[in-house]
């Protein structure tokens, strides 16, 4: 079949079947659109509703919908995941550290402080959809796909010969399916066959106009066991006919097709497979118009909640991966930056909502087949990535996708509880660096990644942020309190004191995944890495935060600020950066992409500009000796890392060459990110979420900033952005912030109160602004550029 290519503008959508638009109105549009369908996986769109989604190719005569559900896991629960140690055993492992038998310990730690991950698993794609299409021989033209992040809806135009097709995918949440409408703007033009092309071993059949497929996840390399699974794809066709065979069924000279498709496994839920059929039977009722008018409902409210433009560049007309390549030539596009913020939110919506049964994980539930391949896995990895991917939950307005990550959290507690009883004979709870569904929470099989007990205490601390957002009394008592309590015991048993310094200190552990010199020695376990000092600090600080807005534990909350009294500085190594270990121990590899020591700037606030102005030189020390390192590590979460260090430096013109770095180099032609080939010994490049995410977080945080203890508007806008507007971003406190802009001078800023609370702001830069509270005119004192302010909640703080 020939296919004429006709480049048409974003304006132009086929009138018989989507009516009339305005040119402005499609340029306002936040979507990815392209002039040909996806010739891979990396060049489709997702569509997901937290639970179940596709990726959409959006092919002419062969469509390929490649399926997803989030708990569709290889593995199973090991009750011998930990090798016992106990605390007699880890105190004569400390006795060697503090005598500076380092080497003997590493050796020691490495024989015996490791999990047991043989039946970890990891989580799979399902296989494909395939719709092959019959059209009378004739022309292609017209062709675009879409992916409009506003609606959550996959559109593919196209016209062969006089007749336009018209196919729409979106997983609507609230029906809990998949669904895919196909019309065409001539009758019986519809002529398809639906088959599967499967990644996991499945029963295939036919029941009516459904196709089935069933069966169990095999997939030894990530060793025994996986869920069962039943998915069902119903099929209605008005005015056409249906034909099945025995695994594909046939429509006939149809006018429109709509498909309805669910999946379930057994993961806490034996009634997989009458859920299954109910939730398809549910769904096939309603018209495409009700499934599709119940999701935009849903979906549209949330993702509206912010809004950003920063000018019209000159790509701003072109198809998505002419933009993009446009900015890997070397040019820059406000509109692409726009289009990866905004991306970043949708992406969290799509793996991430309320009622999700699991968190998003390396994928999101996103999965390409590469990494579940991996020995590294398409897991949980607690050592950044899977915090990485929640970095937008709050500022983006989107504090509800956080819900599945802290019921994971009270999960991991329980059989955390078990970990770190058994290996260090301590109270409460603790995780390290790779998790899975099955509750393992042990030491991975290397000690150089896996010894880190303090994960659970970064991931533990998202609980906190979340009450520092929305200043939510009765979550922090019934949900954040007692798991942040439960870590803060197990840390506080777990720590000792160094009878070298005085010092508390946690250990042996590491600073992920980075190795020292020591006596000629590659080293990566010691006592008190910074990370742990860092995360330490945050979690007994939550917790002593915690106790005196409940009013409750004060004993506890005292010891915890005794110990803190006693926790070591953070401190400068003699060439300036920040020590990443307790010692001035130089680095094994400077070229490494972990710099956990930097948690202190970001997301943290225990380094920033104005209170600890040396450490943040020591910061930046750090961050331009591993950038300029021979065979600099840099990935999709590194560099998503850097936009957000570079924006707490509030240096401007780092902070946007890392946006363009992420766009250019760690993305592909539908903007998500990747894990180039050669990190962590891949032989390709391998999509994973987390710098799409965290690169939102990044814009994010060169639009407003609170961390110095005040909330400031536009604290790092490079000239890129001169122009532009924002509304419905968050700050700790409760309240959400917008801003519109012109010559970067700000022509008018808010501050909308979502909670009873005092703020404290910079005041706009620029010119001599009038202030109002609730449209009142207020003249409150300005010290030092700073005015304070109590508001209620609703309360509007305007300066214009």
């Amino acid at each position: 079949m020939k296919i004429k290519t006709i480049s048409f503008s974003l304006a132009i959508m086929t009138a018989s079947l989507s009516g009339c638009m305005e040119q402005m109105e499609a340029k306002d549009k936040v979507e990815l659109w392209y002039e040909q369908p996806a010739k891979e996986w990396m060049s489709s769109v997702p569509v997901g509703n937290g639970r179940i989604g596709a990726m959409v190719f959006g092919g002419i005569e062969e469509e390929t919908i490649a399926l997803n559900e989030s708990s569709m896991w290889s593995g199973q629960y090991d009750e011998n995941q930990e090798t016992p140690f106990g605390k007699e055993r880890m105190n004569e492992l400390r006795k060697l550290f503090f005598e500076g038998k380092i080497q003997e310990g590493n050796q020691i730690a490495g024989e015996f402080l490791h999990g047991n991950g043989h039946s970890f698993g990891t989580h799979l794609p399902i296989g494909d959809l395939k719709l092959t299409f019959s059209y009378p021989e004739n022309t292609v033209s017209n062709y675009r796909r879409s992916l409009d992040l506003g609606t959550a809806i996959s559109t593919t135009n196209y016209t062969i010969g006089d007749v336009n097709y018209v196919r729409e995918c979106f997983a609507t949440n609230p029906d809990d399916v998949l669904v895919l409408r196909m019309s065409a703007s001539k009758k019986k033009a519809i002529n398809a066959k639906l088959s599967l092309s499967m990644l996991r071993e499945s029963e295939i059949s036919t029941d009516g106009n459904q196709l089935i497929f069933e069966g169990t996840v095999n997939f030894p390399k990530q060793g025994p066991g996986g869920v069962s699974f039943q998915g069902r794809i119903a099929i209605s066709a008005p005015n056409g006919t249906l034909q099945a065979e025995d695994s594909s069924i046939s429509v006939n000279d149809a006018d429109m097709m709509t498909i309805v498709i669910d999946v379930r496994t057994n993961y806490k839920n034996d009634a997989y497979k009458s859920l299954c059929k109910e939730t398809v039977v549910k769904a096939e009722k309603k018209t495409y118009e009700k499934l599709k008018k119940t999701h935009l409902n849903d979906y549209t409210p949330l993702f509206d909640r912010v809004s950003l433009q920063l000018g019209t560049g000159e790509y701003a007309d072109l198809p998505t991966d002419k933009r993009w390549e446009q900015v890997k030539k070397g040019g820059y596009d406000p509109g692409l930056d726009v289009l990866l913020f905004q991306y970043g939110r949708y992406l969290l919506l799509a793996s991430s909502r309320e009622n999700s049964p699991l968190p998003a994980a390396l994928q999101g539930f996103f999965n390409d087949n590469l990494a579940c391949n991996m020995g590294w896995t398409n897991d949980y990895h607690l050592d950044i990535n899977t915090q990485q991917n929640y970095w937008i939950a709050n500022v983006g307005n989107l504090a509800e996708c956080h819900l599945p990550l802290f019921k994971y959290i009270e999960d991991l507690s329980v059989h955390g509880a078990k970990t770190a009883q058994k290996i260090y004979g301590c109270k409460g709870w603790t995780a390290h660096t790779t998790a899975n569904i099955w509750g393992y929470t042990a030491p991975s099989g290397s000690i150089l990644w896996g010894l880190f007990p303090t994960a659970s205490s970064w991931i533990a601390s998202h609980l906190w942020t979340q009450y520092e957002y929305t200043r939510d009394k009765d979550y922090l008592a019934k949900t954040a309190y007692p798991l942040l309590k439960g870590n803060a015991e197990f840390l506080l048993n777990y720590m000792i004191e160094d009878p070298n310094t005085g010092y508390m200190v946690t250990g042996p552990s590491i600073s992920p995944e980075n190795s020292f010199l020591y006596q000629g020695n590659n080293l990566c376990a010691s006592m008190m890495p910074t990370c742990d000092r860092v995360l330490a600090y945050e979690i007994f600080n939550a917790c002593i935060q915690s106790a005196q807005i409940l009013n409750i534990d004060k004993e506890f909350s005292d010891s915890l600020q005794q110990t803190i009294k006693k926790f070591p500085p953070i401190r400068l190594r003699a060439n300036g950066g920040i020590r990443e270990w307790l010692e001035d121990y130089d680095e094994a590899h400077p070229n490494h992409r972990h710099t956990s020591h930097l948690l202190a700037l970001y997301p943290y606030e225990q380094i920033t500009l104005e209170k600890t102005p040396e450490l943040a030189a020591g910061a930046r020390k750090t961050i331009e000796d591993r950038l300029s390192a021979e065979g600099w590590e840099d990935t999709e979460w590194s560099r998503a890392n850097m936009i957000c260090f570079y924006a707490r430096l509030k240096d401007t013109k780092q902070a946007y060459q890392s946006v363009l770095t992420l766009e250019s180099i760690f993305t592909r032609e539908n903007l998500l990110s990747i894990s180039p080939a050669g990190i962590a010994g891949a032989p390709y490049d391998i999509f994973i979420l987390d710098g799409n995410t965290a690169g939102a977080a990044g814009i994010a945080e060169m639009l407003v900033q609170g961390h110095e203890g005040y909330i400031e508007f536009l604290p790092c806008l490079p000239e890129q952005w001169s122009v532009g507007n924002y509304k419905g971003l968050c700050v700790k406190g409760g309240a959400e912030v917008s801003a519109a802009w012109n010559q970067s001078l700000i022509n008018e800023a808010t501050l909308k109160a979502t909670a009873d609370n005092t703020f404290t702001v910079k005041v706009p830069q620029g010119k001599n602004y009038t202030i109002t509270l609730n449209n009142k005119r207020i003249n409150p004192v300005i010290n030092n550029g700073l005015i304070t302010v109590s508001m209620k909640a609703k309360d509007i703080l305007k300066f214009k």
